[in-house]
């Protein structure tokens, strides 16, 4: 591949990235049945090396979270372009996951597409995130398209990044936008690759990749989210429990009614809407026409239903009312903590800033060097006395059990042993000169 070279404002000569528009390897025809994917597996085993694999789902615009079109690309096996709605044999798909199970599987952001995969029967052994990997080895910006610019020198179009996948037919444009996205894949992860071995990192990242595997293996139960219609937006201005109990009502009723369409819940009334609704207690079918329908996207939603939800809810009992706020079981943010736990913020500001740094010197992300949650656990607590060797063991053994990994743990713990031992918050040039931000923790 030819680049070109332009002069730089500062005089210095830069690379101009070439637009990749088609498939290197070709543009294939979508396969749309369970023969083709037959086929597709057959032609698959004829090449050699990782496979690259991507997914594009309908976010935004359904309720669930399903693929809507899966590209595949392996080195003499071919690029393909699979409709997992008429190629839907799970046994088909289980068969291909299980085909290839020896060989490593490369997903660029794996932690998006590895639900919808799963979904269909496909569960990687071996994995390599080509974003992921790219944080770990200090690249600036590790997003697809600008990763791939930088370490290949091809931009790639993003303009059908968020369109509606769960259309029929699929966009012969969008399909080559899809097609592009593994084009690249299998090039993109050894340059990678070889960054992270000039760096000294690739064991780290398969250490971050085998979790991210362990966490999205058959049978392994997704966590849910507690009481997930308090995060509706524009929820903090309610300071009543009985306006809370109506957007209660009304999320839950929304939520039952996209799943039912497989329709977003935005698109069937926003938060806004939802707010206002409880705020205003409507009192007929009308009211709730006006204030939940204006912006929707459906056609004759059931208006009755969610006047029964807000009724039911005004007419709750006081002690069936929920709470304003309810007891957490997580730790509290750390602006709280100057107040509530003296000793652990001035912790917590020592760690924090000794990951910083540490994590300067590794030219790495600090939330990937440590998650914030895995240090709040281990500094919230008052350490065990000992000498630096049992305060190392000590912090290590906590990050562990926090889901750090080795790795992470390897390179920090030894630093935090001085953090654990403070008394007094670190105060940076900034804090002193502005009082309000001291809360650097965050």
């Amino acid at each position: 591949m030819m680049e070109e070279i332009e002069q730089s404002p500062d005089g210095l000569e830069e690379n101009i990235a070439e637009p990749l528009l088609f498939p290197r390897h070709g543009m294939p025809e979508l396969v749309t049945t369970d023969s083709g994917l037959q086929e597709v597996i057959s032609m698959l085993h004829e090449g050699d090396g990782p496979i690259a694999i991507d997914a594009e789902r309908a976010s935004g615009y359904k309720y669930s979270q399903r693929a809507y079109l899966i590209q595949i690309f392996r080195r003499g096996g071919g690029l393909h372009l699979i409709d997992p709605i008429g190629a839907s044999s799970k046994k088909l798909w289980t068969q291909l996951s299980e085909s290839f199970s020896d060989e490593e599987w490369i997903i660029h952001a794996s932690t998006q597409d590895l639900p919808c995969l799963n979904e269909l029967g496909l569960y990687p052994k071996i994995l390599f995130d080509t974003e992921l990997g790219a944080r770990i080895a200090g690249c600036p910006r590790v997003g697809l398209g600008p990763l791939t610019e930088s370490l290949l020198s091809y931009s790639l179009a993003k303009e059908h990044s968020a369109v509606d996948w769960s259309k029929r037919p699929l966009n012969p444009e969008w399909l080559v936008y899809a097609a592009l996205d593994v084009d690249i894949l299998v090039d993109l992860r050894d340059e990678v690759n070889q960054l992270l071995i000039e760096k000294n990192k690739l064991e780290w990242a398969k250490e971050d990749f085998a979790q991210i595997l362990e966490r999205h293996a058959p049978g392994v139960e997704k966590p849910g989210k507690k009481d997930p219609w308090r995060r509706t937006s524009g929820m903090h201005k309610v300071r009543d429990r009985r306006t809370l109990a109506i957007i209660k009502a009304l999320w839950e009723a929304r939520d039952s009614y996209a799943e039912k369409v497989d329709i977003a819940p935005g698109r069937i009334f926003n938060d806004e809407a939802l707010v206002a609704a409880a705020v205003a207690k409507p009192t007929t079918v009308d009211e709730v026409r006006r204030l939940l329908t204006r912006r929707s996207r459906v056609q004759n939603p059931p208006l009755t239903d969610w006047f029964a939800a807000i009724r039911a809810a005004i007419a709750l009992p006081v002690d069936e009312l929920p709470d304003l706020r309810t007891p957490s079981t997580t730790l509290p943010p750390p602006k709280l903590w100057k107040d509530r736990n003296p000793l652990g913020y001035a912790r917590l500001t020592h760690a924090r800033a000794v990951t910083i740094a540490r994590a300067a010197e590794l030219d790495i992300p600090v939330e990937n060097l440590i998650s914030p949650d895995a240090l709040r656990k281990l500094v919230w607590h008052n350490p065990p006395a000992g000498s630096d060797q049992e305060l190392a063991i000590y912090a290590s053994q906590t990050l562990i059990a926090a889901s750090a990994r080795e790795w992470q743990a390897a390179q920090i713990s030894e630093l935090l042993v001085d953090a654990l031992r403070q008394t007094q918050p670190l105060i940076t040039p900034e804090q002193s000169e502005s009082p309000e931000t001291a809360d650097v923790a965050e």
